[in-house]
């Protein structure tokens, strides 16, 4: 059940990045899509998207990963000890 959970959580910022990428598609072809009234906008508000959506899922993983002592030591969190 919590593999599932964790799916849906990684599958809507998945959706966003991919929708997104064709924003930004669809700027570079010269389509407008109705919300954005010029092309600038329109794949400034994809490539927002699509960076918000790698980095949540970029960010899921790494913690996860994390979590399993399956990262470089570079990537791992400092561990302070408090007296």
């Amino acid at each position: 059940m919590v593999r599932i959970i964790a799916l849906l959580i990684l599958l809507i910022p998945g959706i966003l990045a991919g929708y997104g990428i064709k924003l930004m598609r669809d700027m570079i072809f010269g389509i407008l899509q109705s919300p954005f009234p010029s092309l600038f906008l329109q794949f400034s508000v994809g490539l927002l998207l699509f960076l918000i959506g790698l980095g949540f899922v970029a960010g899921f993983i790494l913690h996860r990963d994390r979590k399993r002592n399956k990262v470089q030591n570079r990537f791992q969190k400092d561990k302070k000890t408090s007296h």
